[in-house]
C-alpha cells in the first residue's frame, strides 16, 4: 500500500467516526439537556476539530506532490521533447477514438 492510499484511508476513517460521533450526538441529545448533552457535543467538537486538521494535513501533502510532480513532468519534458511529443499525441489520438466511439 502506497503512502497516498494510507493517507486517504485515515482521513476516510477519521471522517466516519466525526459521523458516527455526530450521530451519537443527536442520538444522546435528542429530547436531553444538562451535562450528558454537552458532553456529547465536546466529544463531537473534539472528533471534528481532529478530522479537520488531518484534512489540512492531508492537503498539504497533495500539494507538495503535485508540486513534485508538475517539477518532474516539466523536467522530463524539456528533456525529451520528442517523446513528449508523441506521447501527448498518442493519449489524444486515444481519448478521440473513444469519444467518437460513443
Amino acid at each position: 500500500m502506497n503512502a497516498s492510499n494510507h493517507a486517504t484511508d485515515r482521513i476516510l476513517d477519521d471522517l466516519s467516526r466525526v459521523v458516527d460521533d455526530a450521530e451519537n450526538l443527536m442520538r444522546e441529545t435528542a429530547g436531553v439537556a444538562g451535562e450528558r448533552a454537552a458532553d456529547a457535543r465536546a466529544r463531537a467538537a473534539e472528533s471534528l476539530r481532529q478530522a479537520r486538521e488531518r484534512l489540512q494535513s492531508l492537503e498539504g501533502e497533495m500539494l507538495v506532490r503535485a508540486r513534485d510532480a508538475a517539477r518532474e513532468t516539466d523536467r522530463y519534458v524539456r528533456d525529451n521533447p520528442w517523446q513528449s511529443l508523441g506521447i501527448a499525441a498518442s493519449v489524444g489520438l486515444l481519448l478521440g477514438l473513444l469519444i467518437a466511439r460513443r
